[in-house]
């Protein structure tokens, strides 16, 4: 047993080094790929997924092809993730104990466990679905989607609230540390800054609910619009758009706005940051000396290359505020500062079974030839888990206008510059998406019915689904 065990420590080392450390360096260069309009090239660096259970590769190609306006595509990637994360709620909410980690990621390496989703994706996973839907115009579907966005938050805090318990238990039995301000040279900054604190959780944005209301006004049903837009409140206090979402609701709704559209701009900036490996040496003391041994725990890095959308101008309406109503950046910190006690437990568990085998083989062996290679194999095995969403924008802000049928030429401005566009307004209700990645500008509207009114010529052009433009920066 012993010798399998080292053996264990000596191959894995050979297998990880081409495996384990190539998912930051594929979606980095997936990432760099659409900054520059290459969808195309995005998703064949992100490769096919390697199964109907491969979470990431459906939830980052249903991403982009969205922004490549596939969205018949785009849906049937993320109703294949939506099959993964909702087996995962069938486990969360009959047998919760069967997603405690296993054996060999205790052992072994966090990057063993089949990848369930960050809180924060399952829940935009039905978002994001639910956008797509409002690029169709079909309000119907997104509401479905929606409320299964809410049903997975309340999943998600029960579920929560019992691992916490379960994870300060066992530290309590192993008089294990699972503060990550104890861990010697950890960053702990990027997870305390003002804007993570303020998180009520790493799973609720005000966009999922403002969101929520918007649909719910949409399809005549005030009460629950009201109910949107006063989660939303509660999530994101003080904000100007949201007051005025809850509000105005009565005026909105009344029979004098029939004529008009009701336009909600979602503008999405950058992506979410990436998860870093970083180790940090454990001494262990034993008979035989002072031993260390790695621990690896994931760091999150700001990418700071993308602009920030921070005006949008109507032509008929000048600019209007826009107001950031979902900050991933944030939530990503906080998800991983959420789940740094049970990391450090993990770890802990690992260090200890990795320092008992460097032991054991400086006993055995006579000629020291042994324990440089299952030390080196302790130092190769122990990475941190890299994976997450990383096509998902790092801020969501919204701005909302009434305005009359027809084309209207809009401008998002970001770092001083500015991208304009020109998009068909139709309906009574409509959502205009636009995603801001570097030095592209991917806009999404619904197609404008043949039988509306304030079709133009140019309407008839569209695509069956919805427009996407792409506007290059100057310079």
């Amino acid at each position: 047993m012993k010798r399998i065990a080292l053996s264990a420590l000596l191959i894995l080392p050979l297998a990880g080094c081409g495996t384990f450390r190539t998912y930051d360096a594929k979606l980095s260069q997936s990432l760099d790929r659409a900054r520059g309009g290459d969808l195309d090239g995005a998703l064949a660096a992100i490769g096919r997924p390697s199964g109907d259970n491969d979470l990431l590769n459906h939830l980052e190609r249903g991403e982009l092809l969205r922004q490549k306006n596939d969205l018949a595509a785009s849906d049937a990637a993320w109703r294949k993730a939506d099959k993964v994360v909702r087996r995962w709620e069938d486990s969360a909410r009959i047998a919760p104990e069967r997603l405690l980690p296993g054996l060999g990621s205790y052992l072994i390496n966090d990057k063993l466990r089949a990848y369930e989703g960050a809180d924060y994706e399952k829940v935009l996973l039905s978002t994001r679905l639910a956008l797509n839907h409002l690029a169709r115009g079909d309000f119907a579907t997104a509401r479905v989607a929606i409320r299964r966005a809410h049903e997975r938050e309340t999943l998600i805090e029960t579920y929560r609230a019992k691992e916490r318990e379960a994870v300060e238990a066992e530290a309590r039995d192993r008089g294990a540390k699972t503060r990550y301000q104890d861990l010697g040279g950890y960053p702990a900054q990027t997870l305390d800054s003002s804007e993570v604190q303020a998180l009520r959780n790493s799973y609720q944005s005000a966009f999922t609910h403002y969101l929520a209301g918007f649909i719910y006004e949409a399809l005549g049903e005030p009460s629950l619009a009201a109910a949107g837009y006063r989660k939303a409140l509660e999530l994101r206090p003080g904000a100007a758009v949201l007051e005025d979402g809850l509000a105005s609701l009565d005026t909105r709704t009344s029979p004098s706005q029939r004529g008009a559209t009701d336009v909600l701009f979602v503008i999405e900036s950058g992506a979410v940051p990436a998860r870093e490996s970083q180790q940090f040496p454990l001494p262990v003391i034993s008979s035989h000396g002072l031993q260390y041994v790695p621990l690896s725990f994931p760091v999150l890095r700001q990418e700071g290359r993308d602009a920030i959308g921070d005006t949008l101008r109507v032509d008929t309406l000048g600019d209007l505020g826009i107001t950031t109503v979902a900050d991933l950046d944030a939530m990503a910190r906080r998800a991983l500062r959420d789940d740094m006690p049970g990391l450090m437990l993990r770890a802990l568990v690992r260090s200890t079974v990795k320092g008992v085998a460097q032991v054991q083989t400086h006993r055995n062996d006579k000629y020291g030839l042994a324990l440089p290679a299952v030390a080196l194999g302790a130092w190769l095995t122990e990475s941190a888990d890299e994976r997450g969403w990383r096509a998902l924008p790092g801020r969501i802000s919204i701005a909302r206008a009434t305005l009359a049928p027809g084309p209207h030429r809009i401008s998002l401005g970001a770092n001083g510059r500015d991208h304009p566009v020109e998009v068909q307004i139709g309906g009574s209700h409509m959502v205009v998406s636009l995603r801001q990645m570097d030095r592209q500008l991917y806009v999404l509207t619904p197609r404008i019915s043949d039988r509306t009114r304030a079709v133009s010529a140019r309407a008839a052009e569209l695509v069956p689904c919805c427009t996407t433009r792409m506007v290059l920066q100057g310079g």
